[in-house]
Parts: C-alpha cells; sequence; structure tokens
C-alpha cells in the first residue's frame, strides 16, 4: 500500500493501515524536501504506482489528484469502527476511529470518513466528501460531493446538501442546503455563495 501526501492526514492513515496489519510501502509527496514521515520513505511524485490512498484531506486537491493518476486505489477501515454488512464504501475512502456506518449507507469514491462520526442508515454521502469528526448524520440524508461537514455537526433525517459546500462546526442542518454555499449555525444558514 501506499499513500500520496506526507502530512497530518497521512499519519492518520498510517495509524488505520497499521491497525489493520496493512503492509505501507511508502509515501508520495510533490514537496520534495519531505523524506520520511513515522519513519516510513516519500518518494517523489513521478514514481507513483498502487494500490493507493490519497492521504490529502482538503477535498478539490484529493479530486485533482484522483483524475490524474493512473493507478488502482484502495480504501482503509480502522477496526474500531463499526460497519453494517450492508454499507457499501467505494475506492479511496478512509473510515477513521470509531464511526459508525448503519444499514444501506453508500460512501462515494476517496471520501473521508472522520473519527467518531455517525451515519444512520440509507444516507449517501458523493464522491470526495469530508465528514468531520464526530458529526451525526441521521437517516436517509444525502451529501452531494466534495462538501465538508464540520465537526460535530447534525444534519436531521432526509436532508440534501448540495455539492461543494461547507457546512461549519457544530452546525444543526434542518433544511436542504444549495451546492456551493457556506452555511453555519444552529439554525444553519447560508451565510455565503462560493461559487
Amino acid at each position: 500500500m501506499y499513500l500520496y501526501g506526507a502530512s497530518g492526514h497521512a499519519k492518520v492513515i498510517i495509524d488505520i493501515l497499521q491497525a489493520c496489519n496493512e503492509p505501507i510501502q511508502g509515501l508520495f509527496d510533490d514537496n520534495l524536501e519531505i523524506k520520511t514521515l513515522l519513519n516510513y520513505p516519500v518518494l517523489s511524485p513521478e514514481q507513483v504506482k498502487g494500490p493507493l490512498i490519497i492521504s490529502i484531506g482538503h477535498n478539490k486537491i484529493r479530486k485533482e489528484i484522483a483524475e490524474s493518476l493512473r493507478v488502482s486505489f484502495s480504501k482503509a477501515v480502522h477496526p474500531s469502527s463499526i460497519l453494517s454488512p450492508y454499507a457499501k464504501i467505494e475506492r479511496g475512502t478512509v473510515i477513521m476511529q470509531g464511526t459508525i456506518l448503519q444499514s444501506d449507507c453508500r460512501t462515494g469514491k476517496h471520501c473521508i470518513i472522520n473519527s467518531g462520526s455517525s451515519i444512520d442508515h440509507d444516507c449517501l454521502i458523493n464522491d470526495y466528501v469530508h465528514i468531520a469528526p464526530h458529526a451525526t448524520l441521521c437517516g436517509n440524508v444525502t451529501i452531494g460531493e466534495g462538501t465538508l461537514i464540520g465537526a460535530g455537526s447534525v444534519i436531521i433525517p432526509g436532508i440534501h446538501v448540495g455539492k461543494w459546500s461547507i457546512i461549519g462546526a457544530g452546525s444543526v442542518v434542518t433544511e436542504d442546503i444549495p451546492d456551493y454555499v457556506i452555511a453555519v449555525g444552529n439554525k444553519c444558514r447560508v451565510i455565503k455563495s462560493i461559487k
């Protein structure tokens, strides 16, 4: 297994892979000054090969890298997470420590489902989404491509959050949120367009 990106997010993925006894061959990074991370070699991006997980937390950059590479992608699921056998996790996605995914949850490609988050039944999480630590998605929630759900946010059942939006930390989402906006608060409100 290889990782692309030698940063803090990579450290967490290394923890996950070690907990799964998954051998790590090395990392790739554009910053040629970084030679090692947690005692793993950091290689130049010209040497990239798979199986690979993109270990970059920024959703847009993760998408750009995923679309530029022609390698096989893998996924990482920490053994402390609780996953329904009916949950589906696509390639490139990382499931962090203490996460719960209930029945018929579906994640897209290259998602981050972060520490202690709870995803209830029938949720759809599209490609390149980041669900931050301790966020709660109640049943039948849809999250559009590239959206960030901030730490500790709660989204009530049946809500649709649009693509490439940001839900601020600690928000309580009780109404649908459109594409390309920043929305914050309890009750969560759109405060800015980001298209």
